[in-house]
């Protein structure tokens, strides 16, 4: 699917090789376009994100028992973030969540693709997120669609992008609050750091309709360049890039944000509850600053090593217009955070110097809840 904005003036396309093909990848000058989300506001086309519509009298309680978040009491006008997990716990998708007029809309990357609710269904024990969750549906009251033809994400962000978005619809407050569009879709506050984030979920038909009513007031056309700077900036991770077939949720700052540890049963919620419990992950996301001076960079998936020991894997690699390259990457929990890295594959002449950014290491949360109440009752 490739965007009409494509065809607006300065719009240059993402590689044919990017995740990001099909919409703008940036409009001339990507570090002029971070520059203005941190001091003013930019808008993203982000439409060639999945969108799946659950309409039905039971969708809170039926999508509580698919998706790893807390969902049956979730109020109209509200959303959240999820997850689909494996059999085991680890990460197939991360969706964000909205609920409006009586329909919950799930928003994720495409193609999503996720391990098969069944062995007899799906290509190689996986499947499209829509199809999944049409497997899961059985007898309740629900009817999943896609809907990715109905409706275009945008992505407004930025210091005074709240205050431009006011003049035409009311403007979401909280953190994952919902106010309707006129003319259909919705606006939903996204938490990104410190940075003002809003999606927009406008008609399909109204995407260019939109664009130019936001960019001819006074927010800044950008692209997907400038929003994976800021996405890693702000330590938010994405599925297929900072993820591998081992990630899971404690790995990657998703538990509680996106997972629940204390509700009933959904896939790989024994790994959750487990891991919260009576564990610690075994690896952690950090943010790596890499060195600058030289032509090459690492690619996502590469090793990162500590001396000759491999440490950890690089995930998105990014030009920051203030940080540099900078790249996330998942470290095992004995790698040290206070000494030299190297990232990349040494073997194809990529390995870089890398450290870790101490800001972005997590807090360590001391001993699971698990461990402390047995240890209570062992009366130590």
């Amino acid at each position: 699917m490739s965007s009409p904005t494509l065809d607006l003036p300065g719009a240059v396309p993402a590689p044919e090789d990017s995740v990001d093909r099909g919409v703008p990848w940036h409009f001339g000058d990507p570090f002029a376009e971070q520059r203005s989300a941190a001091r003013s506001a930019v808008l993203v086309d982000r439409s060639h994100r999945e969108v799946i519509a659950v309409p039905g009298e039971e969708r809170l309680s039926w999508l509580h028992l698919v998706l790893s978040q807390h969902l049956t009491e979730l109020p109209e006008g509200q959303g959240t973030e999820a997850l689909v997990l494996d059999t085991h716990g680890r990460v197939d998708s991360h969706v964000l969540v909205a609920h409006h007029e009586g329909v919950v809309y799930l928003d994720t990357d495409a193609p999503s693709e996720v391990t098969s609710a069944l062995p007899t269904i799906g290509v190689n024990g996986r499947q499209s997120l829509p199809d999944y969750l049409e497997a899961m549906r059985f007898w309740s009251k629900v009817e999943p669609r896609d809907a990715t033809s109905e409706f275009a994400v945008l992505t407004a962000m930025g210091p005074d992008a709240g205050g431009i978005l006011a003049g035409f619809t009311e403007v979401p407050s909280d953190a994952y609050e919902v106010r309707g569009l006129p003319g259909g879709g919705f606006v939903r506050n996204v938490p990104f750091r410190s940075l003002q984030t809003y999606d927009l979920l406008v008609p399909r038909e109204s995407l260019v309709d939109w664009w130019l009513k936001l960019t001819d007031a006074g927010i800044r056309p950008s692209g997907t360049m400038a929003f994976e700077a800021l996405r890693v900036e702000a330590l938010r991770p994405r599925v297929g890039m900072d993820t591998d077939e081992r990630a899971i949720p404690h790995e990657l700052g998703w538990i509680h944000l996106a997972a629940h540890v204390a509700k009933g049963c959904y896939r790989g919620q024994e790994t959750v509850a487990k891991v919260h419990n009576v564990g610690k992950p075994p690896r952690r996301m950090v943010l790596l600053h890499l060195d600058g001076s030289v032509e090459v960079s690492p690619e996502i998936g590469d090793p990162v090593f500590h001396g000759d020991r491999k440490v950890g894997r690089v995930g998105s690699v990014v030009q920051h217009h203030e940080l540099g390259p900078v790249a996330l990457a998942l470290l095992k929990r004995t790698a040290p955070v206070d000494g030299e890295l190297m990232a990349g594959d040494p073997e194809e002449d990529r390995a870089v110097a890398a450290a870790v950014d101490p800001d972005s290491v997590p807090p360590d949360s001391g001993e699971p809840p698990g461990r402390v109440a047995a240890d209570r009752l062992r009366g130590r």
